[in-house]
């Protein structure tokens, strides 16, 4: 055998090592991994529109006979998306604070988002235009209907997750034992978090190209103002300094985003981000009766702590409290709680002391 064909042999067995050990690392954080569709008659929107036939994706792990855990992802994402060895990999493993051999995990792809009912399956803009509330009540149905989950030991989740989340300790009180909203506000969306959501939506109703969402190509516009808004509100100061330190750099780094692969469609992002307009828990915060920690980020660009939202907010709650991680180099800003080293301590504490309640 030649020099070549040898090093071409040991690329070869490399790769398949590394294959192997991701599928084994896999394996080990998700025993029982199940994806499924369940599709709902006649869903009924906030609007009053009506869908005939509204499909919501999900993905479980472990056994349906544990405590169940609802698991909720951030905008444009998915549920396999929490998978991840940041997000997952943290917390769904043997020992870990979401154990799958304990619990039973559920992570459900939200209207509009993932393999769930979107735009892009066909209606376009006939779609209906869905808010946050309509997320919570298709994944309550999922889960009380389809999946026959009557109480959940935690809610959790992160960005627009932690959004929902705040929701559904209002919405559903007596459905879950524990909330952890993160990288989130229980107020009325407002401020840059709004301003920059609004450039995301207007930057693609205005693009000649989107045709009023009937377009043959997807519009450069819809990947511009995404790249935008993630720079303005996400990564941490500190860290896109140390990424970025000079002009060059920052250059390089900007073009690298705008040169990625962008496969969202134009529609289902414009919806994705609209659908936060009328955002506000805040007006049910006093009939939240689970054990509520929220988790936010010092250096979060979309909710500020300078602003004493969270702080004052949460105190409204019997059994509320909150933690802001401080910032640093290390830190991602917003992206910080999709970190789950930095805080998954703080939930195996929660989960050893908080009181079950009734189903109810």
């Amino acid at each position: 055998m030649n020099t070549r064909s040898m090093h071409a042999g040991s690329r070869s067995l490399c790769a398949a090592i590394l294959v192997f050990a991701a599928s084994l690392a896999c394996a080990q954080i998700a025993p029982a991994r199940q994806e499924g569709s369940w599709v709902v008659k006649d869903f009924r929107f906030h609007t009053g529109e009506v869908l005939p036939e509204l499909k919501l994706h999900y993905t479980t792990l472990g056994n349906p006979a544990n405590e169940a855990v609802l698991v909720l992802h951030g905008t444009t994402g998915s549920g396999t998306g929490l998978l991840g060895p940041a997000f997952g990999g943290e917390l769904f493993g043997p020992g870990q604070a979401l154990d799958a051999n304990k619990y039973f995990i559920i992570l459900p792809d939200v209207v509009g988002h993932g393999k769930s009912s979107k735009p892009s399956d066909g209606l376009r803009t006939k779609f209906p235009r869905y808010n946050y509330n309509d997320m919570v009540d298709g994944t309550y149905r999922l889960l009380t209907e389809h999946l026959n989950v009557k109480h959940v030991r935690l809610v959790i989740g992160n960005s627009m997750g932690g959004m929902e989340t705040w929701i559904w300790g209002a919405r559903y009180p007596g459905f879950m034992d524990t909330l952890v909203p993160m990288a989130s506000l229980p107020s009325e969306m407002s401020s840059r978090n709004w301003i920059l959501r609004r450039l995301i939506i207007d930057s693609i109703r205005n693009d000649p190209e989107w045709n009023n969402g009937n377009y043959t190509k997807q519009p450069k516009s819809a990947q511009y103002a995404s790249v935008m808004y993630n720079f303005a509100t996400n990564g941490g100061n500190q860290a896109l300094y140390k990424a970025a330190p000079t002009r060059e750099k920052a250059d390089q780094l900007l073009d690298a985003r705008l040169k990625a692969p962008f496969t969202a469609d134009a529609n289902d992002t414009l919806y994705q981000w609209d659908s936060s307009r009328d955002y506000n828990p805040s007006p049910g915060l006093e009939k939240v009766q689970a054990t509520l920690l929220a988790i936010n980020a010092a250096d979060d660009e979309r909710n500020p702590p300078e602003l004493g939202l969270l702080q004052s907010e949460v105190k409204r709650i019997k059994n509320g409290r909150f933690i802001i991680l401080p910032a640093s180099e290390n830190t991602a800003g917003h992206g910080t709680t999709g970190q789950a080293k930095n805080w998954k301590q703080h939930l195996v504490e929660l989960l050893q002391t908080a009181p079950r309640l009734p189903a109810r």
